[in-house]
């Protein structure tokens, strides 16, 4: 840790477990003396249970979203020194990119595992900026549908090249939000035809070179 800066440290859960949370005090400041050591959630004091010469732990049996939450480790001696731990739950969306042509129409999924948010928005992201998507944006465009508490749905209609990026879905829980990411490529049309194309091109030069061989062999012939 370093004074004055609180640490932070984000852990996705896709299902109920236990888990423990440590906090160690680096080594350069292994000579404080007389450390207070303070877990928290919230305005709740959480006792730790296991404690060695330089870190302290505590264990949670998380079961549902009651136990998620913001958890903050704090150490009061000659400097304060602080760690926080956000436990949140898993989303899910598709790792390989989804991937389609211009006119098409689009669907990305994301799921919630274990608990049901309050809310989802949709995201697309346009450099370093992220656009929320509702049905108002352009509502011939973008459609979101709520197919469950925990899975939700945008379709993305009338697909152009310019819709070609990273999405993102944000579940609202009533402890914080936890996000997922979708990447979507868009081809031209002209993409599966190439090969296609360069067939018929190899075909076209190869029936030129017959027709040319032919038509010398039959002057050579006249020739002769």
């Amino acid at each position: 840790g370093v004074s004055d800066i609180s640490m932070e440290k984000n852990i996705t859960l896709d299902s109920a477990t236990r888990i423990e949370l440590s906090c160690r005090l680096d080594n350069k400041y292994s000579p404080l003396k007389s450390l207070q050591v303070t877990w928290k959630r919230g305005n709740e004091t959480i006792r730790h249970i296991n404690k060695t010469e330089n870190s302290w732990s505590i264990q949670l049996r998380i079961l549902d979203n009651s136990k998620l939450g913001s958890y903050r480790c704090i150490l009061k001696g000659e400097e304060e020194l602080s760690a926080m731990f956000h436990l949140q739950p898993k989303i899910e969306g598709k790792e390989k990119p989804i991937v389609s042509y211009e006119g098409d129409t689009a669907v990305m999924i994301c799921k919630s595992f274990g608990y049901s948010p309050i809310a989802w928005t949709w995201y697309m992201t346009n450099g370093s900026e992220q656009i929320a998507i509702n049905n108002s944006l352009l509502a011939d465009k973008y459609v979101i549908n709520t197919i469950s508490a925990n899975v939700t749905h945008l379709k993305i209609l009338k697909l152009a090249k310019e819709d070609d990026g990273v999405y993102w879905c944000e579940a609202a829980f009533e402890l914080g939000r936890s996000k997922g990411k979708l990447k979507l490529r868009v081809l031209s049309l002209m993409v599966p035809l190439k090969p296609f194309l360069a067939i018929v091109a190899e075909v076209v030069i190869l029936v030129t070179i017959i027709f040319l061989y032919e038509m010398y062999s039959k002057k050579k012939e006249k020739r002769a």
